[in-house]
C-alpha cells in the first residue's frame, strides 16, 4: 500500500531538517560573543548602523492560490553596506535579492523557481543620533526587474522614497521603516507597481544576547486597494563560529489578512546572518 505526501508536508519536513542541523552545528562548533556583542546585537536591530552584514532570510509559506494549495519558498539574500560620505554622515546601501521556489501556484499543478524582482534602497543617515536620542534615514529605492521568470516578477522598473527611524534605550530597539514604489518603465501588458511598505519594529536584546523581535512588514497595494500585513516573531541569537561572527535563529509568522490569491495562515522564516564589524 502507498502513501502520498503533500509537498507542502515535505517542504515543512524539509525546513524543519535545515532548522535543526544549523542550530546543532552552530551551538556545537560556537561560542557566545564577547564584551562588545551587545553593541553588534544593538547595529544589527538598526537598519542604519555602521555595520557590514549579509543576512540570509529564509520564508515558508502556504495557502497561495484560489484553491489554497500553492506554496512559496523565499531565501532573501540582503546584504547591507555602510558607506563613510563624511565625518557626520553615511550612505546605507540595503539590497533585497529574493530567490523564490512556488509549487501550485499561480496555475495548480505548476512548478517555477528563480530570481524574483530586486529592491535596493539606499539611506542617507547622520552618524551620531539626534538630541533626543532618534537615529534616521532617508533616500531613494528602486525596484529592479530581475525576474527569470514572469511568473516570479512584475517586469517592472520602479522607483520612490525610503525612511527610517528608530530609538535604541538599554536592551530596546523600536521604529518602522517604509518605502513607496511605483512603476515607471517595463512590460506594457504587465499590471503597473503602485505599492507602500511599512515595517514598524521592535526588539529586545537579553544579557545573553539574545535578540526577540516582533514587526509587521505591511504592504498596501494601491492597484487593487487591498493590505498584506505578515505579522512576524523571531528569536535570534549572537555567536562566533570559528572566528566569524553570525547571527542565527527563526521564528513564526501570522499572515492577518492578505489578498487571494496570496498567503494564509502561518509561515515559517529561518535567519542566518554574517557579521563584519568594522
Amino acid at each position: 500500500m502507498s502513501s502520498t505526501i503533500a509537498p507542502r508536508d515535505t517542504c515543512l519536513t524539509g525546513i524543519a531538517k535545515l532548522v535543526a542541523v544549523l542550530l546543532f552545528l552552530g551551538f556545537l562548533s560556537s561560542e557566545t560573543v564577547a564584551d562588545d556583542g551587545e553593541d553588534i546585537a544593538q547595529q544589527l536591530a538598526n537598519p542604519v548602523a555602521s555595520l557590514i552584514s549579509v543576512p540570509l532570510q529564509l520564508n515558508y509559506d502556504d495557502g497561495f492560490g484560489l484553491d489554497g494549495d500553492g506554496t512559496l519558498l523565499r531565501l532573501n539574500v540582503q546584504p547591507v553596506i555602510p558607506i563613510d560620505l563624511s565625518p557626520n554622515w553615511n550612505l546605507i546601501s540595503r539590497t533585497i535579492i529574493p530567490l523564490v521556489y512556488q509549487e501550485d501556484f499561480p496555475v495548480a499543478g505548476s512548478s517555477d523557481w528563480g530570481l524574483s524582482d530586486t529592491v535596493q534602497s539606499f539611506f542617507f543617515s547622520p552618524k551620531e543620533p539626534t538630541s533626543s536620542g532618534w537615529i534616521w534615514g532617508v533616500g531613494p529605492a528602486l525596484l529592479l526587474p530581475t525576474g527569470t521568470d514572469k511568473s516570479l516578477g512584475s517586469e517592472k522598473w520602479g522607483a520612490g522614497p525610503t525612511g527610517v527611524a528608530l530609538k535604541q534605550s538599554g536592551a530596546w530597539t523600536y521604529g518602522g521603516l517604509a518605502n513607496h514604489l511605483e512603476s515607471f518603465a517595463g512590460e506594457s501588458s504587465r499590471a503597473d507597481v503602485s505599492a507602500t511598505f511599512i515595517q514598524p519594529f521592535l526588539t529586545y536584546i537579553t544579557p545573553t544576547k539574545t535578540t526577540l523581535a516582533l514587526n509587521t512588514e505591511s504592504t498596501y497595494d494601491w492597484e487593487v486597494r487591498k493590505w498584506s500585513v505578515p505579522i512576524n516573531f523571531t528569536v535570534t541569537q549572537l555567536l562566533v563560529i570559528g572566528d566569524q561572527i553570525v547571527s542565527v535563529g527563526g521564528g513564526v509568522r501570522y499572515w492577518a489578512t492578505a489578498p487571494d490569491p496570496a498567503a494564509e495562515g502561518w509561515g515559517v522564516r529561518l535567519i542566518f546572518t554574517l557579521v563584519y564589524p568594522k
